[in-house]
């Protein structure tokens, strides 16, 4: 075997590599999905947006809901039975309201219980998806955030805000279309959040906590806690099977550079204390 045959093997196995990894990849994440549907007899979905790189320019893209994940999530819906429980596992900074909405409008017509599964954040379009769900189950140290919509690169509720504190002579035609589409925005997201809450809580109190969540608030980037989440009337729990862990971790962030968390992928338990004696409160015989 000549050095030219050998440098074809290597141009060959350096080519298919890639595709074999990217197939060992899917099948790892499919059977992910099947032990977790046949742990809990539920049809699961996964809505998660990790940074992508194109393939052949080789730089990073922002993923967000879309309605091509709309259309996706729309149909695993159809395709599964009224009394099929949905498990949705949901992890992205949000995305298209439209896309949102479609999403979380089918989430609330499945008959059967529907559970959002948030391991890290859920935020935005995110967010709004959630609050179709019969349970919303995060991890101690997951977020959700605000649904105020944003027009550009404002929020609604700041162009407001900005136009009142002006008189109607000080300001351009553009500035007050502006306003008038942002004032429609939130009427309209506060409408369909407070449809979505209306099936679990009374309807004050689903209008209330509507305008809380979609008028401005806080900031479009504020993380709403598990615990602040509770106190907001959410139905929230923080029972979140390990198996969502494990699937997100078939989900890697594309890297270019070194990584800048690292540890060993390994559970700790209790250590002993540089001296050999166990810690404080700890107790042997």
């Amino acid at each position: 075997m000549s050095v030219l045959d050998l440098l074809w093997i290597f141009l060959i196995l350096s080519t298919i590599q890639p595709v074999i990894r990217q197939r060992w990849l899917e099948w790892q994440r499919l059977s992910a999905f099947r032990r977790l549907e046949a742990r809990r007899k539920s049809r699961v979905i996964g809505l998660i947006h990790r940074q992508e790189t194109m393939s052949l320019l080789g730089f990073p893209i922002a993923r967000y809901i879309d309605i091509h994940d709309s259309e996706e999530v729309l149909r695993a819906i159809q395709l599964t039975d009224p009394s099929v429980p949905i498990d949705l596992i949901l992890h992205t900074p949000g995305g298209l309201v439209l896309a949102a909405e479609q999403i979380a409008h089918a989430l609330a017509r499945h008959p059967a219980r529907v559970t959002v599964f948030v391991p890290h954040y859920a935020m935005s379009g995110g967010t709004l998806i959630a609050l179709a769900a019969d349970e919303i189950v995060m991890a101690e140290n997951a977020v959700l955030g605000p649904v105020d919509p944003q027009l550009g690169q404002y929020p609604a509720a700041s162009i407001l805000k900005a136009v009142s504190r002006k008189e109607p002579k000080d300001l351009d035609d553009q500035t007050l279309i502006l306003a008038d589409m942002a004032e429609k925005a939130i009427q309209q997201v506060e409408r369909f959040v407070c449809e979505l809450l209306c099936r679990h809580l009374p309807e004050e109190r689903a209008a209330a906590l509507a305008r809380v969540m979609a008028s401005g608030t806080w900031t479009h980037d504020y993380p709403i806690s598990v615990k602040e989440a509770r106190e907001l009337g959410l139905p929230v729990s923080t029972d979140l099977p390990p198996e969502v862990f494990h699937l997100m971790r078939l989900y890697p962030q594309t890297s270019q550079r070194r990584p800048s968390v690292e540890y060993i992928p390994l559970p700790y338990g209790p250590r002993p204390s540089p001296g050999g004696r166990p810690p404080a409160g700890d107790h042997h015989p």
